[in-house]
């Protein structure tokens, strides 16, 4: 390395601003050439040499460049191209996979699963006695509370909580599993 990058690399090691300043005036619009060559957006490229920079900056203390400071930040810029690249390609598959989702409404096992659950869920039910039945139907189907389905079935409210304890056990116990 020739010994002003050297010193360029120094001084932003310790902090001076004016030094690194004049570094980011001189390369940003070079390196954001490079980057939009590469990627072919350039307001991507323009946030991916910002970042450079940030980095660079917030890094200065810690950070070893052992090539030349210019060869650093371009491949520095190649690199974060190529991560976003590779971010491109995950955030599609994952778009992908949601339009896929929402096309089919669900997965396979999804379905499956919801036809057993319905399935044990109406056999629960239809072995309910009819009273029992009757009340966890008003109780879960309409809303109504206990009280209101006592009055519309003429029975006390004692006897509506009692049968709605039975349904639940009755559920409780065939849908155990799930």
């Amino acid at each position: 390395m020739l010994s002003t990058e050297l010193d360029t690399i120094k001084a932003i090691k310790n902090g001076n601003i004016k030094v690194f300043e004049d570094l980011f005036r001189s390369l940003y619009a070079p390196l954001c050439g490079y980057s939009n060559k590469l990627i072919n957006n350039k307001e991507i490229a323009e946030e991916i040499v910002q970042e450079i920079f940030y980095q660079l900056w917030k890094n200065r203390e810690t950070i070893t460049i052992s090539i030349s400071l210019k060869s650093y930040l371009y491949k520095s810029v190649y690199n974060k191209v190529l991560h976003n690249f590779e971010h491109e390609k995950v955030k599609s598959k994952y778009a992908d996979y949601i339009s896929t989702q929402e096309q089919f409404g669900e997965t396979p096992e999804q379905a499956m699963q919801t036809g057993e659950l319905y399935s044990i869920y109406l056999k629960t039910l239809n072995a309910l006695p009819h009273n029992c039945r009757q009340i966890f139907l008003l109780s879960r189907n309409q809303g109504l509370k206990y009280k209101e389905i006592a009055a519309k079935m003429s029975i006390s409210v004692k006897t509506v909580e009692a049968n709605m304890g039975k349904a639940l056990k009755a559920f409780r116990q065939s849908l155990a599993n799930y």
